[in-house]
């Protein structure tokens, strides 16, 4: 509890002190420093034991923790490259931008550790709240466009899920705190009408909170126009803390014999994300659209695997990680192909490999790695989901997820290969890659390609912790 508490004040002690600070070099320092001390905290949690005490409103359970932990790593990677990316641009504003990053930690690490369903749904707010202004940041009319429409529909699915949320109070009876820890024990004396009214709201709240199709209108605008770093902490760490509210309810829902009610549409708006991301894939040309719309493709493959149960619950909790860490990185180095081209249309920045070696290499070794080839953690997460699919009967839909993941994979790769091996233009600059702008994204590539290789004993049993309170196991 205390170190929970602990790395709930950090980020906003932090964020208070870097909006009053005179000089933009010690904000820098001090974003920097917070968000390597906040890591470090998380770490720690892994050697305490999971699972906060009963009637606490904060602590860490096992899916907290590694969201909390995801989220931190690739806040940690964003501020590497902050002050280089704000460098290269020439844009004023580090003073807001440095307090809506705490902001948002702030607001991730209160998701994460809340055991009070409606202060996870505060906390869910304050990330939307504190990620408005870092989208608007370059003031153009284009960015003013996305932050509208990342406002409005954020706020829908925000207040559906608020319903939700008091659907499940009175699923609960009165005189009771929305306790995780009490829902999931007095699961079976939950009204059971008022329960799935709640999911329902929920996972239309939270399902646009990640960008579930049909919900998803407002991600591949607002990840164009979004900084680099704002995109990569939207596609790494916001959309992991939504999949945190989802998972939530469906533990409550497992806990009450409803696992009957919940697969169905789970499995509906996840198999729907696949297709509508699959489809806009093959005509794509901008990088970071791409890259939103395959965030569309791994949240519905998250809401399948919570749908499928059993070993599927422990793939999903290993895709929250390679997913996280691997489209951080990604959009951190998208953002360099901006930097050098001014553009993020695949026909005009070709050549990339003469140009710019170190970013190329990063997107080449992302394009495995997204795509859940080997020897990446989300190969190892995929193939867990698809092995459960077929022990639950589904082979159908591991077989059409298959044939998704390849026409994502051919659309994919045609963008990205041509763009890192076609010839340059006559006269094309050579970048002077910043080793900044370019050790936080190859950090996160190479974290995930680790865990592809091996999983860590104390990861593993966080990840079976998760699961089995999903209802699931390990494989």
């Amino acid at each position: 509890m205390i170190l929970a508490a602990a790395l709930l004040a950090l980020p906003v002690v932090a964020g208070l002190g870097a909006y009053w600070l005179p000089s933009a070099r010690v904000r820098m320092g001090l974003l920097l420093g917070t968000a390597a001390l906040h890591l470090a905290g998380c770490l720690a949690a892994w050697r305490l034991p999971c699972g906060p005490a009963s009637g606490d409103w904060l602590g860490l359970d096992a899916l907290g923790l590694i969201v909390l932990t995801v989220a931190s790593a690739v806040f940690l990677a964003v501020a590497v490259g902050s002050r280089a990316f704000l460098a290269a641009h020439a844009q004023r504003g580090e003073r807001v931008f440095a307090g809506c990053l705490f902001g948002f930690l702030g607001a991730a690490t209160l998701v994460a550790e809340s055991q009070h369903l409606a202060l996870m749904w505060i906390g869910m707010e304050a990330t939307t709240l504190a990620m408005a202004p870092l989208v608007f940041h370059s003031r153009t009319r284009r960015s003013l466009e996305a932050v509208w429409k990342y406002l409005l529909l954020s706020s829908v699915g925000i207040g559906l899920a608020l319903f939700g949320t008091f659907f499940l109070a009175a699923a609960q009876g009165a005189g009771r705190p929305l306790i995780l820890g009490d829902l999931v024990l007095h699961a079976a004396s939950l009204q059971p009408g008022l329960l799935r009214a709640a999911f329902v709201f929920l996972l239309v709240g939270y399902g646009t909170k990640m960008g579930l199709a049909p919900l998803h209108a407002w991600k591949p605008d607002t990840y164009g126009e979004a900084p680099a770093p704002v995109a990569a902490l939207m596609a790494g760490a916001l959309t992991s803390c939504a999949f945190l509210g989802l998972a939530r309810v469906t533990q409550v829902m497992v806990a009450a014999h409803q696992f009957a009610f919940v697969r169905p549409p789970l499995l509906a708006l996840g198999l729907a994300s696949l297709v509508v991301s699959a489809g806009f894939m093959v005509w794509q040309t901008d990088l970071r659209r791409l890259f939103a719309y395959s965030s569309v493709e791994h949240m519905g493959l998250l809401a399948i695997a919570l749908g499928i149960g059993g070993a599927g619950m422990f793939g999903a909790a290993l895709h929250i990680v390679g997913n996280g860490l691997v489209k951080a990185a990604m959009f951190l180095a998208v953002g360099n192909v901006i930097l050098l081209s001014k553009t993020s249309e695949s026909g005009g920045t070709r050549g990339l490999l003469r140009r710019a070696p170190w970013t190329s290499v990063l997107l080449v070794l992302g394009l495995f790695a997204v795509t859940g080839s080997p020897p990446f953690a989300l190969f190892v997460s995929e193939f867990a989901i698809l092995g459960a699919a077929f022990h639950a009967g589904l082979a159908w839909l591991a077989l059409v997820i298959v044939v998704l993941f390849t026409i994502v994979f051919v659309a994919m790769a045609r963008v990205l290969l041509r763009v890192v091996y076609t010839a340059p233009e006559p006269g094309a600059s050579v970048l002077a890659e910043r080793p900044a702008l370019v050790a936080g994204p190859a950090l996160l590539v190479g974290a995930v390609l680790l865990l592809g290789l091996h999983v860590p004993a104390p990861l593993r049993a966080v990840l079976a912790d998760a699961a089995r309170a999903l209802g699931g196991n390990a494989p």
